[in-house]
């Protein structure tokens, strides 16, 4: 049985949320899904993260909180009220389940972030010990990150995500379509650096989390990460289809705005602490990731 028996998850509908949700029941976990409607479900805990309402009797006792919840920031394209939506849903809802967790003092907070913290990285590796960047996404995970710390001593992770490879949703699930027609290729020059973790490892590194003595910042991405043009070949073969058509960093930049940037840029980035904790990847390399996800 788990050290921690009952855990919160916010976002608990997302593709991370709902994953992690599946993983503790079976793993014997007592699940409680935080909801921004009126809760249907007897494990449903009724919050709102614009008004700063959380149940708190409800969750009186609950050993972990898992807060994944915040707008998707490449669900639109970033216009100056999307980005307002990406920074309030990540600093509103956090800051109220942030004061939530030091009222109820659970053992531990684990709070969302993003390896767009470390903004532009060019060839350089970073990892937690890093400074953060100066873009978009650098300003909101920093705001993100401090909000966290309202949790006082509760021990408190923020996991900084890579690119989640999941065919069923996110980048990847973007792709295959394309990919598996034959008309996939490198983004823009393909020299960019990416940053990867497959959904099932972002899952047991989670879980992993509620009882390693590790706190802070952790980088959830594969020690390997690898090149776009790595990537969308790899993938190519994976499905023995050709990546002949490569799409013009002009292309994105008109079809995705400042979102472009993520897709373009360059994150090399290690989980250092991660690893250092004790924590073993189940699907280190790319080809073998791939090969196992768009397996038909």
């Amino acid at each position: 049985m788990p050290q921690l028996q009952r855990v919160a998850v916010t976002g608990a509908s997302g593709l991370v949320g709902s994953a992690l949700v599946g993983h503790l029941k079976a793993e014997g976990y007592t699940v409680q899904r935080l909801v921004r409607r009126n809760t249907l479900a007897p494990d449903e805990v009724r919050w709102d993260p614009h008004s700063g309402e959380v149940d708190l009797a409800a969750l009186d006792g609950v050993d972990a909180v898992v807060h994944l919840a915040g707008a998707g920031v490449g669900d639109k394209r970033w216009t100056t009220k999307y980005k307002a939506e990406i920074l309030n849903s990540r600093l509103l809802g956090t800051t109220a389940i942030a004061k939530a967790v030091a009222t109820v003092k659970p053992s531990v907070f684990i709070s969302a972030s993003a390896i767009g913290f470390y903004g532009e990285t060019g060839n350089r590796a970073v990892t937690e010990a890093d400074r953060g960047g100066d873009d978009f996404l650098s300003a909101v995970c920093r705001e993100w990150e401090a909000a966290a710390e309202l949790a006082g001593d509760t021990r408190t992770v923020k996991i900084r995500t890579g690119l989640v490879l999941e065919p069923t949703g996110g980048a990847l699930g973007r792709m295959l379509p394309l990919f598996k027609l034959g008309l996939g290729g490198k983004l823009g020059s393909g020299s960019q650096w990416w940053s990867w973790i497959t959904l099932h490892d972002e899952i047991r590194a989670i879980t992993h989390l509620l009882d390693a003595d590790i706190a802070g910042p952790v980088n959830l991405t594969t020690p390997n990460p690898v090149t776009n043009q790595e990537f969308t070949a790899t993938l190519a073969r994976a499905l023995h289809r050709p990546a002949l058509f490569p799409v013009p960093g002009i292309a994105l930049k008109l079809a995705l705005g400042g979102f472009s940037t993520e897709i373009l840029g360059s994150k090399k980035v290690l989980p250092e602490a991660l690893s250092a904790s004790g924590f073993t990847f189940d699907y280190p390399h790319l080809i073998n990731a791939l090969t196992e996800l768009v397996a038909e």
